[in-house]
Order: C-alpha cells, then structure tokens, then sequence
C-alpha cells in the first residue's frame, strides 16, 4: 500500500501549514508525512511558530517557508487551512489530490498585547492538534485507495472540530 502524502496548504507557509506540518509529522507513525507549503510564501517562518512547537516538544529543524511549486512530490491529501470565512483567499491546489479544508484564523495576523497575540498562537495550535489527532484515528491510507469519498467526508467533518477546552 503505497504511503500517502499529505500536503497543508495556505497562502504565507509560515505559521498555520507549519504549525500542522511539524504537528503531524511528530504525532504520526513513521509511514504516514506530511508536508506543508503556500501559494504565497512569506519566505519566513514566524518566530512565535516555531517557538511554539520547540514549548510542545516538537522538533523544528529544517523548517521553512516554500511554495507549492517546490514540492518534490505529488501530494495525495492536500487540506487548507486558510480562514475563508475571515475574507482570506483560500488557495486552490489544482492538482489531482482529495481536498479538504480545515480553516483556522491566521495567528499572525493578532492584534493586541503580547497576551492576546500568544493566546491566538495558542488557539491555532490547538484546533490544528485536536484535528490531527482525530485525523490520525483514521485509516488514512485504506480509505484513500479504497473509499476516498468517504475519506473526503471524514476530513471535512474533522474541519469543523474544535478543540476541547484546555
């Protein structure tokens, strides 16, 4: 069973697709991956990001901010994470990949003090995590090559999961 490729997409790549990049990678067993890039990259990783994901423990080496156009594979799952809702342009993987949206708003994009800014970190983060998570439950690889509709479903359900409280 070929291992799939799963892509988070939005617009920057430097804080939501990383965020669930690194957080899959890290939750995942070793025959599923992830990748993350954007239509639009800032070519920066946010430092709040990836200070983050050192506080979880996750590993951040090598993390960058790329476009899709530098993929060295095909994903076969691209799901986004942009916050159309918020009037943010969702960008359009035109690929032959099963899409799913997962929309969270844009933590560097926060207004406020350092708390408010932290605590929009902390809530992305944590949305990202708890759909991960259900994600993960899935038979991810099964579904896609004998039941990706169903699949489909089962990632656009995960969507709209919130976390539980802290």
């Amino acid at each position: 069973m070929k291992i799939p490729e799963i892509l988070f997409l939005c617009t920057g790549n430097s804080c939501r697709s990383i965020l669930a990049e690194a957080t899959f990678n890290a939750l995942a067993m070793p025959a599923l991956h992830a990748g993350s890039a954007g239509s639009h990259p800032t070519g920066y990783v946010h430092p709040r990001a990836l200070a983050l994901l050192q506080r979880e423990g996750i590993r951040t080496e090598g993390m960058h901010s790329k476009a899709w156009d530098d993929l060295k594979e095909t994903p076969d799952i691209v799901i986004t994470v942009c916050a159309s809702a918020a009037g943010e342009t969702c960008p359009a993987y035109l690929g032959p990949a099963l899409r799913a949206h997962w929309g969270v708003e844009d933590p560097a994009k926060a207004e406020g003090g350092e708390v408010e800014i932290q605590a929009a970190f902390d809530i992305t983060y944590r949305i990202l995590r708890h759909r991960i998570e259900a994600m993960l439950r899935l038979p991810v690889a099964e579904l896609l090559g004998k039941d990706p509709s169903t699949l489909r479903r089962e990632l656009e359900r995960i969507g709209a999961l919130e976390p539980q409280p802290a």
